[in-house]
């Protein structure tokens, strides 16, 4: 033991360099007009209800960074909530396997009209590397209608801010 401790006095602190604390151009252009298209359409925040519909938890991570404080999408009024009765939006992750089929499709009834339904991922929009498979239904629109898809594998939480927008957009 007493050796390690001497190594780890030698070394130092052995950790990469802090990342710049700076904001992204993107995010501080899209924040503001998410902002105001939220309160156009809904005159308060948006409620989102995230349901993981058989993912591998790439986008869920992605989807939790959107509460750090980089992005902080409480500013810009998105809240996430743990009830569908109290959602706006469905964001819906990952293949619809055949076990959560049924409790997506009942996520989506519970959900007050009006309701937006964004599936995000690959996986959501078709299956992604799951489609075909014996446990999987395909994408969310197989289910339950969507209006709108956010690509990627996964969506970075900028791609995710910026499909929220392209949805709203769609509502006008």
């Amino acid at each position: 033991m007493l050796r390690q401790l001497a190594v780890a006095l030698r070394i130092g602190i052995a950790t990469e360099p802090m990342a710049s604390l700076g904001t992204s151009p993107a995010l501080e252009d899209i924040g503001p007009r998410l902002s105001a298209e939220i309160r156009r359409i809904f005159g308060r925040s948006l409620q989102i209800r995230q349901v993981d519909a058989g993912s591998c938890n790439g986008c869920e991570l992605e989807i939790g960074g959107l509460g750090g404080p980089h992005y902080d999408v409480e500013r810009f009024g998105i809240r996430f909530v743990a009830s569908p009765r109290h959602a706006d939006c469905l964001l819906v992750t990952g293949p619809v396997t055949l076990n959560m089929a049924e409790a997506l499709r009942r996520t989506w009834e519970a959900t007050p009209d009006p309701k937006i339904v964004i599936a995000a991922g690959d996986c959501g929009r078709d299956g992604g590397i799951f489609q075909g498979s014996y446990a999987v239904v395909g994408g969310v629109a197989a289910v339950v209608p969507v209006d709108a898809v956010i690509p990627g594998c996964p969506p970075s939480p900028a791609a995710l801010l910026a499909g929220l927008l392209d949805a709203l957009g769609r509502r006008r």
